[in-house]
C-alpha cells in the first residue's frame, strides 16, 4: 500500500501503563496510577447520576450538541457559533491541522510540549519548528521571531504540558502584538480550571481584539469525563465556521454530550477538586524539596520533578512498588518523572514509595 512518507515515521502516542498489566507483570495486588493526569475523585456524583439514566444506544447523538453548545456559551459567555466541539481537544488540534497546513506551511511550537501539536501537523507534510523552553518556560519573544510568511499554526500550551508551567497575561498579550494578523495563535487551555496564578491570560476576553486567536478547553482533566472523550474549541465565529465543515458527523457521543453538561452544573465539585488539587500540590512540592528534588513550578494536576537520574530508572523503581508515574525520558525530560497529583492517600504511598528508593541506592530499580 503506498502512503504519506512521513506515515512510517510515525509512532503512536503511548499513554501510561494501564493498570491491571502492571499488576500482572509485578504480581501486584494494587496499584495507583499517577501517569496520565487525570482527576483522582473522578467525577460529580450529578454526572454519574446523570450517566445511569441515560441510555439510547440505537440513536445517533445530536451532530451540533446544541444543548452542550448552549451550555458551554452561556458558562463562558461566548456565542454559539464560536464553539468547535471534538472527541477531545485532541480532535479539535486534529482538524486545525487538517484545515491550515500543508507542505508549503509551517507550524511553530514549544519543546518539550504537547505532542499532538507536532504529529497532527506532520501528517500534514508542514514543517515544524520547535523553540526551546526557557528553564521550563514557552519563550514567546523567540516563538514570535521564529514566526515566517509560510507559518500558519503557532502553538501555546498554556500551562504546558509536561512542565506545568505558564506563561502571564502581560508576557501572552504582548506575544500576540507581535504575531502576524493571518497566524493563528492555539492557546491551549487544558489545565486552566486548575490555575491559581492571579496574573494567568483571560483569553476569552482578548477574543474581541484578536480575530487569530483560538483557545482550547477539556472536559478530560478537571471534570473526570476523560474517558468520554470531549474538548472544544473557541475563537471568532468566521474562523470556526469554517473549520466546522471538517469535524467528523456525529464526532462527539450522547453520553459525552450528556455528561458535560451536567458538569457544568456542577461548579462546587470543581471547586472542591481545586481546592485538594492545591492542597495536595504543596505537599508534594514540600515533600521533594526535602528530597533534594527540583518541582517546576506548576499550575496543573501534576508536577514534573526532577529526580538527578534517568526518569527511566525510577520508573521502573516506582511501578515495582505498585506505583505508575510518567519517565521524563519519553517527554523530552530525561532526568525527569511527571507526577499527577492524587488523593491524600495515593500521595502518600508515592512518597513513602519514592524515599524509601531514594534513601537506599538511587540506581536500585
Amino acid at each position: 500500500m503506498k502512503m504519506k512518507p512521513v506515515v512510517n515515521q510515525l509512532r503512536p502516542y503511548e499513554p501510561g501503563k494501564p493498570i491491571e498489566d502492571v499488576k500482572a507483570e509485578y504480581g501486584l495486588d494494587k496499584v495507583i496510577k499517577l501517569a496520565s493526569n487525570e482527576n483522582p475523585y473522578g467525577s460529580s456524583q450529578a454526572v454519574q447520576k446523570r450517566l445511569t439514566e441515560a441510555s439510547t444506544p440505537q440513536l445517533y447523538p445530536d451532530g451540533h450538541a446544541s444543548v452542550l453548545r448552549r451550555a458551554v456559551a452561556n458558562h463562558l459567555q461566548v456565542e454559539e457559533g464560536q464553539l468547535l466541539f471534538g472527541a477531545g481537544s485532541d480532535e479539535v488540534i486534529l482538524l486545525l491541522c487538517r484545515a491550515m497546513l500543508t507542505e508549503d506551511t509551517n507550524t511553530v511550537m514549544a519543546t518539550p510540549t504537547f505532542s499532538q501539536y507536532k504529529h497532527n501537523a506532520l501528517i500534514e507534510g508542514a514543517e515544524i519548528i520547535e523553540v526551546p523552553l526557557k528553564d521550563g518556560f514557552h519563550d514567546l519573544p523567540a516563538m514570535a521571531e521564529a514566526i515566517d510568511e509560510k507559518t500558519r499554526i503557532v502553538w501555546v500550551c498554556n500551562p504546558n504540558n509536561p512542565s506545568g508551567t505558564y506563561n502571564n497575561a502581560d508576557d501572552f498579550s504582548a506575544f500576540m502584538e507581535r504575531v502576524p494578523s493571518d497566524v493563528l495563535v492555539v492557546s491551549d487551555e487544558a489545565y486552566a480550571e486548575y490555575v491559581e496564578a492571579d496574573d494567568y491570560p483571560d483569553t476569552l476576553s482578548l477574543l474581541k481584539s484578536y480575530d487569530n486567536l483560538f483557545i482550547l478547553r477539556t472536559f478530560s482533566k478537571m471534570y473526570g469525563l476523560a474517558g468520554l472523550r470531549i474538548g472544544y474549541g473557541v475563537g471568532v465565529k468566521d474562523f470556526v465556521s469554517k473549520v466546522e465543515p471538517l469535524r467528523p458527523p456525529f464526532n462527539t457521543t450522547t453520553l459525552a454530550q450528556t455528561a458535560a453538561i451536567t458538569a457544568l452544573e456542577t461548579q462546587t465539585f470543581v471547586a472542591d477538586c481545586h481546592r485538594n488539587n492545591l492542597h495536595e500540590k504543596k505537599k508534594l512540592e514540600s515533600f521533594f524539596r526535602d528530597q533534594d528534588c527540583y518541582c517546576y513550578p506548576s499550575e496543573t494536576n501534576f508536577i514534573l520533578v526532577d529526580v538527578g537520574v534517568s526518569g527511566d530508572d525510577v520508573f521502573q523503581a516506582l511501578i515495582r512498588r505498585g506505583i505508575i508515574v510518567r519517565s521524563g525520558e519519553a517527554l523530552g525530560f530525561p532526568h525527569c518523572i511527571r507526577i499527577s497529583i492524587g488523593t491524600e492517600n495515593e500521595n502518600e504511598q508515592l512518597m513513602t514509595a519514592f524515599a524509601e528508593w531514594n534513601a537506599h541506592g538511587k540506581m536500585k530499580v
